[in-house]
């Protein structure tokens, strides 16, 4: 059977997260629903991360294994008519080699996390955005956040129900920036521990606050213990931007 690529929108506020499961609707399962009502087969939809209720995807890669030999861009029509009233989209497919794997092959992924900083309450971006009334100091977070760039034991900001084999993880980019009242953490790497973006939003929220100062963050990273950092921000402010793989 052809395999394709498909990259994935959507907004994760009334999922249970990517991973099919027993306890609501997951888009992984929104999806193979879509594909059965395409092709009326049960088909395993495979993506490239978990992500949590709550997170959102600009960019998320999954493959499917499908029985039909039709053009891509069929495929994601497809795929689209059967998604409705979903607030998924499946933005592009692409029929791939049969060793392509969503997740295995991926070489690199992006996340960005919104903190929306104003006095005011959020109307449009309840759902989309972590609401911070008091003023944060970007630039204190930005440096603060580049002693987290490489290769690192990442404990302190590992969830206590990760699966990963290892805390060691190679983070290859960082960045804290001010864009009007949103205050948007850009980060890359191959690979990411359960919650390691939003324990580190979490934990130099402090630092924009006052409440830590920029060296504090370094010897958290250095106690390798989940307790000696900050707070995991929620859910609704993270993205999953892209997915990089060898071809691209």
């Amino acid at each position: 059977m052809p395999r394709y690529k498909l990259t994935i929108e959507y907004d994760g506020t009334n999922f249970v997260g990517w991973q099919r499961q027993d306890n609501g609707l997951s888009v992984q399962g929104a999806i193979e629903a879509a594909a059965k009502g395409y092709c009326q087969i049960d088909a395993l939809v495979q993506g490239a991360g978990r992500t949590d209720s709550g997170v959102h995807a600009l960019g998320q890669v999954a493959h499917v294994d499908l029985p039909r030999h039709d053009a891509p861009d069929i495929v994601a029509k497809a795929l689209n008519a059967h998604l409705r009233p979903h607030p998924i989209v499946v933005v592009k497919a692409e029929l791939v080699d049969g060793e392509f794997h969503a997740r295995f092959s991926a070489i690199e992924r992006g996340y960005e996390y919104r903190i929306q900083n104003r006095r005011a309450r959020p109307a449009l971006e309840m759902n989309r955005a972590w609401w911070v009334s008091a003023r944060l100091d970007v630039d204190a977070m930005h440096r603060a956040a580049q002693c987290l760039v490489g290769r690192h034991d990442f404990s302190t900001f590992r969830a206590a129900v990760c699966q990963s084999a290892s805390p060691v993880k190679t983070l290859n980019e960082i960045s804290v920036a001010r864009h009007g009242d949103f205050v948007v953490l850009i980060t890359k790497a191959r690979s990411f521990l359960h919650h390691q973006v939003r324990n580190i939003v979490g934990t130099l929220k402090m630092v924009g606050e006052g409440k830590w100062r920029e060296g504090d963050v370094a010897k958290a990273l250095a106690a390798c213990d989940r307790a000696a950092g900050g707070p995991t921000a929620p859910s609704h402010g993270l993205y999953l931007t892209h997915v990089r793989y060898p071809d691209a």
